[in-house]
């Protein structure tokens, strides 16, 4: 059972473009919360800096890490390996601090049937259509068409997993969809009511995938 003591972990996963690296740096200024650095395989982002938002390994360090069963999590997306080694997490939550974990649905299924004894929230994020995440994914770093082509069949695939999570939210407002998480967060931590209308996230979904 947790302990009122320690920390909680708090998963965010959307698929590509939806917004929830945004939302987990938006989160992790809270006071008491954390980020979980995840190492990849992949290149580094032009904007992107070594131990602070990756660890970047190459596959041979990667895999040394599976063998030897450090990862609490990992996964292989879009032709990159992706992983969170369990250490550092767990000492964070022992210490009390909130954890936050900016990973994909394979990560989230994993953390969950590892049933740590501490308490897990997990939010599935969603864009307002299908139309925005074209374009948002269209004005990253996204300059091959075939990759943002890509990208939206695999939206088709992610989006089906929304059901494993215990929160969806709609990315139709930075500060807003921020608002809503930290709501929720606090009512879960609290024991609270919460504000969450599950009709209109079916709606919405249908909506996506019609």
């Amino acid at each position: 059972m947790p302990s009122e003591n320690d920390g909680v972990m708090i998963v965010l996963s959307s698929p590509s473009g939806a917004g929830k690296t945004t939302l987990v740096k938006m989160l992790s200024k809270m006071d008491n919360y954390e980020v979980s650095i995840s190492h990849t395989t992949r290149q580094p982002r032009p904007d992107e800096i070594n131990n602070k938002d990756y660890y970047f390994v190459n596959k041979n360090e990667f895999k040394r890490l599976i063998n030897n069963q450090e990862f609490l999590e990992y996964a292989k997306v879009f032709s990159n390996f992706y992983g969170t080694t369990r250490t550092p997490v767990i000492d964070r939550l022992n210490k009390g601090k909130n954890v936050l974990f900016d990973i994909d649905w394979q990560g989230a299924d994993q953390i969950k049937n590892k049933k740590l004894d501490f308490k897990l929230i997990t939010f599935f994020i969603l864009p307002p259509s299908k139309e925005v995440l074209f374009e948002r994914l269209s004005n990253r770093d996204m300059k091959d068409k075939l990759i943002v082509e890509e990208r939206m069949k695999q939206f088709e695939r992610d989006v089906l997993h929304w059901i494993n999570y215990d929160y969806v939210v709609i990315n139709d407002n930075l500060e807003s969809c921020y608002s809503k998480i930290t709501n929720l967060i606090n009512a879960e931590i609290s024991n609270g009511s919460k504000d969450y209308d599950l009709e209109y996230v079916r709606k919405h979904i249908d909506k996506l995938t019609s």
